[in-house]
C-alpha cells in the first residue's frame, strides 16, 4: 500500500529560491525513494532519466509520450516544446532553416511559444535560463494543480527539487560558465556551423 500522505507531509515546502540546510538534494531524493513502492520507483526512474540532459533523445521523448503516467507525458511534452523553441530561436539567429535539428514528434499547439521567444530575446544568458526554469516550475505546478497525495505530487516535487538544486550549486560566475557550456552543447548539434557563445550574451 502506498503511503503518499506520509511521504508528501515529510517533504519541505520549496520555492524557486529555497536554500538547502542540513540535507542536500541527493539525500532528500534518497529519502523519498526509500519510502516509495517498487512500481513508483520505476516511474521516478523515468523522470530522473529525463532530467539528465544527455538522455534526452528522440527515443526518450517517444517513450515519455506513451507512458502510462500523466505527469511524465505532459511534463516531457512541454520540455520537448521548450527545447525545440530554443533550437528554432538559435536557427533564426544563425540564418538556418527554422525547423532544422528539432525533435519532429507530434506536440500539438505550444501555447507558451510567445513567452519563450520573449525570454530568449533577452541579452543576458543567465537571466534567460532562470526565466526558462521559472516557466518550467509554473508548468509543473499547472500539471499537478489537483494532485495532493499521489505519485504525481511526488514527481512534481522531484522535478522542482532538480531546478532548486541546479541554482543552489551555482554562484553567478560559475552559473555563467555553465550556461556558456550549455550553449556550446547546443551548438554541437549544428554540424559545420560556427557559433560564438560570447556574442549570444
Amino acid at each position: 500500500m502506498n503511503n503518499y500522505e506520509y511521504i508528501i507531509a515529510s517533504l519541505p515546502a520549496i520555492s524557486t529560491d529555497w536554500k538547502f540546510t542540513d540535507k542536500g538534494p541527493d539525500q532528500i531524493l534518497e529519502e523519498i525513494l526509500s519510502l516509495c513502492s517498487e512500481s513508483d520507483h520505476k516511474v521516478i526512474e523515468v523522470l530522473l532519466e529525463g532530467l539528465s540532459d544527455e538522455k534526452l533523445t528522440r527515443d526518450f521523448y517517444i517513450k515519455a509520450a506513451s507512458h502510462r503516467n500523466r505527469f511524465i507525458r505532459e511534463y516531457f511534452l512541454f520540455d520537448m516544446n521548450v527545447r525545440n523553441a530554443k533550437v528554432k530561436y538559435l536557427n533564426t539567429a544563425l540564418g538556418r532553416p527554422a525547423d532544422k535539428d528539432i525533435m519532429d514528434l507530434p506536440s500539438g499547439e505550444f501555447e507558451e511559444a510567445a513567452r519563450i521567444e520573449g525570454i530568449l530575446s533577452g541579452s543576458d544568458i543567465l537571466v534567460r535560463e532562470r526565466a526558462i526554469d521559472d516557466l518550467m516550475w509554473d508548468k509543473i505546478s499547472e500539471i499537478t494543480v489537483f494532485n495532493y497525495f499521489d505519485i504525481n505530487a511526488i514527481l512534481a516535487f522531484i522535478a522542482k527539487l532538480h531546478i532548486v538544486a541546479r541554482w543552489y550549486k551555482l554562484d553567478e560566475a560559475s552559473g555563467r560558465e555553465m550556461f556558456r557550456k550549455l550553449v556550446n552543447e547546443v551548438r554541437g548539434t549544428f554540424k559545420g556551423v560556427e557559433y560564438d557563445a560570447d556574442k549570444a550574451q
